[in-house]
């Protein structure tokens, strides 16, 4: 997959921003009649005062997804269209059902919640080198040592890499990634069977004796400090934002007016992005399980080989191993850094040789320049920060820019010749060392382990283990009992058949096997609740349905739609009552109901159904229940009609779950994302027919009316508190854009009173075109949710007076 060069819709929305940065703003006068419908690139004022050179931290929602790239990896051109909701029902009849979800292009799309699962759940490689190599790193720049310098070049594989199926069908893949961790980092103890949680003490993982060097061992009720701080990382970057496009900060980040079911938001992407980045080291999926794991030493080391021996000790029986639900047959590779500056490249090449003698092939020999990289310098790039950082470590990034009044931009620079040689370490280790060790498994383990559990003699097992030795029901067996490998402190042991086949299962979904992956996790479905091993039985649910909506499957739409309820609801109840996890139910229900959305036709009711389940459950936070409102609404307006009146739209719908949203957004005071979900709503209104707006509803008009007034007396009172005069005169019209430019163009306001002549739906939809739009080559619903990064003036709302008919445009 590619990313979105050469078609052409997609080249309008690349150019947007550079169009948008070159023009000039117009200054214009909005009517009376119109409070909402002025331009939404301005936002509340805050007391604090970020750090200018802080701009940096907020790269992933100051620009536009596609105007950057999350890796160093040179980038590729693509054909694919723009990620859009399939047309017709997969669930119903057509050859739409036939479609995986990576065929639609939303995998390209940056930011897409399709891209952001991909990219997620990914081969992690863990990091363990000597004090030698992390010393040079540090001379570079790079105090988190070779994890820091390497992690952003692993988020995207330089070229195509080349993948086999469990069947042999090979696959060339142009946007694969891994992540690169430090090992041990993240470990989550597991529940044991009693239901209480297991603590292990300091220094230990399941009672046996492991010191974690630099890591951070987690206990399984974590999720809920993860998910909070996710919250708090979106909502330093809203405050931001505000005071940006209020002109406190530069840049700034105007959005587009009107509903973008095409481009996902940018804060919504952020959410999901540091939700998937938060995956623990557990004990009931293997995914944050090192695939491998990198053992490097300098040229500076006095004994390499002895060097090396040591850290291999370490991390298989010393005191930096992994606890014992973790599998150690993982591949090491040895690695080499030679210095360029102060080393002797021809004892690095012998040493390098004998290396491999001693290691075997897994062995690569990395050359780099140790002194620091300078901007000024001719051949320096700028190294992007990592897209996949922890919400943790944002988080105290941002809080170090607001404390400390000389922080420093912490865009680090390096070498070209660094970056290249870098790139060439991490291709040849993944596509020759990690990828064929990954496929070699999922062989041996299908054929020794799985195939003999889809025969004859594994139902049989299963139906014994079920049944008990007396014919009793599971119901009355002990979990755990004599017949089951679940362990009593709440996990499978790596050599047993469940975890070999969960690592399996997880092994194929990371290399898109998604048949595969189904198939395995439906088995592990019914041996974990056999077992009652509730939170593998969760995952085990949870993966399942995630691929089998990715992967192309002959289902009707009833038998397709009940099975992935039932795949849901059991890892829903098994998550959030039985194993009491916030961060498994969020994540399982939100991906679901974003691949749901990808599906259309009956999909997106399915979709916005769980994500009610959700609010009902009240899971999230106050940012993420309004995100998550904006997002239903976004799946209502994906829904597309027949015929010319648009006969099965949500588009009411769509406009209830924006105001709703916009209600969420007043109340956490971001008056200007809710004035943007009151625009989408006001122009969800205008597209029905005029008996079928909400001016007949007293209620609903009155609510309206007065969610406008805590709208505008929010803005008032934001900008009043800085005491920016931003009123014109004396009429107190609105004024866009800066004044005092040649050609600036004034629209003065009309008067909508004189066009009673003209039919109700008319005037409605006069009313919701005065919204300030987009550019006309912005391409339809396509269009960026973010602008570029160019400073606006300040706006603010006027004085309405009561004229004793509304005129709030909801028609």
């Amino acid at each position: 997959m590619q990313p979105l060069e050469d078609d052409p819709l997609t080249n309008s929305l690349q150019s947007l921003p550079m169009a948008a940065s070159v023009m000039r703003p117009q200054k214009q006068r909005i009517s009376d009649s119109h409070p909402l419908a002025q331009s939404e690139a301005s936002l509340p004022f805050r007391e604090r005062k970020p750090n200018p050179s802080a701009a940096s931290l907020f790269r992933s929602t100051l620009t536009p997804p596609g105007s950057r790239s999350g890796s160093p990896a040179p980038s590729l051109s693509g054909t694919r269209s723009p990620a859009r909701v399939l047309s017709g029902s997969v669930f119903g009849g057509g050859a739409l059902k036939q479609q995986s979800l990576l065929d639609t292009g939303a995998a390209d799309n940056p930011g897409d919640p399709l891209n952001l699962i991909l990219r997620s759940f990914v081969p992690h490689i863990a990091i363990h080198g000597s004090e030698d190599v992390d010393e040079l790193v540090r001379e570079k720049g790079f105090s988190g040592g070779l994890w820091e310098l390497l992690r952003p070049f692993g988020e995207r594989i330089q070229g195509k890499v080349n993948i086999r199926d469990s069947v042999g069908l090979s696959r060339l893949w142009d946007d694969f990634s891994v992540r690169f961790t430090r090992f041990g980092d993240g470990i989550e103890a597991p529940e044991p069977m009693t239901g209480s949680i297991l603590r292990s003490p300091p220094g230990t993982a399941n009672g046996s004796q492991v010191t974690l060097k630099g890591t951070d061992q987690l206990d399984s009720n974590t999720g809920s400090s993860l998910v909070a701080d996710v919250e708090k990382v979106v909502d330093r970057h809203l405050s931001y934002a505000e005071d940006a496009c209020m002109g406190n900060v530069s840049p700034t980040t105007p959005t587009r007016p009107g509903l973008d079911i095409d481009a996902t938001s940018p804060y919504y992407a952020l959410y999901l992005r540091r939700l998937l980045s938060g995956i623990p080291l557990a004990a009931h999926e293997s995914f944050s399980h090192p695939v491998a794991s990198v053992m490097a030493i300098s040229s500076r080391n006095p004994s390499p080989i002895e060097a090396l021996r040591k850290l291999y000790l370490e991390t298989s029986q010393g005191e930096h191993r992994l606890p014992v639900w973790v599998d150690g047959e993982y591949l090491r590779y040895y690695v080499l850094v030679h210095d360029e500056e102060q080393s002797d490249i021809t004892k690095s090449l012998a040493l390098f040789d004998q290396m491999k003698r001693h290691f075997g092939l897994h062995c690569h020999l990395l050359r780099i320049r140790s002194s620091q990289s300078a901007e000024t310098d001719d051949d320096s790039i700028p190294l992007p920060r990592s897209d996949w950082m922890s919400a943790a470590e944002e988080l105290a990034d941002i809080q170090k820019s607001e404390d400390e009044e000389d922080f420093e931009d912490l865009t680090r620079y390096i070498f070209e010749s660094d970056a290249t040689a870098i790139r060439t370490f991490i291709r040849e280790m993944v596509t020759q060392s990690v990828i064929p060790t990954m496929e070699r498994n999922i062989s041996v383990w299908n054929d020794q382990v799985a195939s003999r559990r889809k025969g004859l003699s594994g139902k049989l097992m299963s139906f014994g283990k079920r049944w008990g030795a007396f014919g009793g029901s599971s119901r009355n067996s002990v979990a755990g009992g004599s017949g089951s490998n679940y362990d009593m402190q709440g996990f499978y042991r790596p050599d047993t058949p469940e975890a070999i086949m969960r690592r399996l299962a997880d092994f194929a979904f990371m290399l898109r096997d998604w048949k595969l992956a189904m198939s395995t996790y439906d088995l592990l479905r019914t041996d974990f609740q056999n077992d009652k091993a509730w939170r593998y039985h969760a995952a085990a649910n949870e993966m399942a349905a995630l691929a089998l909506l990715i992967m192309p499957q002959n289902m009707s739409s009833k038998t397709r739609i009940e099975t992935i309820n039932q795949m849901l609801e059991q890892a829903f109840y098994s998550y959030h009552t039985r194993c009491n996890s916030l961060y498994g139910t969020i994540r399982c229900i939100i991906l679901a109901l974003e691949l749901l959305r990808m599906r259309g036709g009956t999909g997106i009711d399915e979709a916005v159904r769980w994500g009610i389940r959700v609010l009902d459950a009240r899971l999230m936070g106050p940012i993420g229940n309004a995100l998550l409102k904006e997002r239903m609404a976004v799946c209502y307006a994906s829904k597309s009609g027949v015929g010319s009146q648009a006969w099965g739209s949500r588009r009411r719908k769509s406009a209830f779950w924006s105001v709703l949203s916009a209600e969420a957004w007043i109340a956490r005071g971001k008056f200007i994302q809710a004035q943007k979900c009151l625009n989408d709503a006001r122009r969800m209104y205008s597209l029905l027919p005029s008996e079928c707006g909400v001016q007949k509803f007293a209620v609903a008009s009155d609510f309206l009316a007065g969610l406008n007034e805590r709208l505008k007396e929010g803005l008032r009172m934001s900008s009043d508190y800085q005491g920016q005069g931003m009123y014109d005169g004396e009429d107190g019209d609105i004024l866009v854009g800066e004044e005092g430019e040649e050609g600036e163009v004034e629209e003065e306001s009309e008067n909508m009173d004189g066009n009673n002549h003209q039919p109700l739906h008319q005037r409605r939809n006069r009313r919701g075109s005065l919204t300030i739009s987009a550019p006309a080559n912005a391409g339809g619903g396509g269009g960026l949710e973010t602008a570029p990064l160019t400073p606006l003036l300040p706006v603010k709302l006027h004085n309405v007076e009561d004229e004793g008919v509304r005129k709030d445009g909801f028609g």
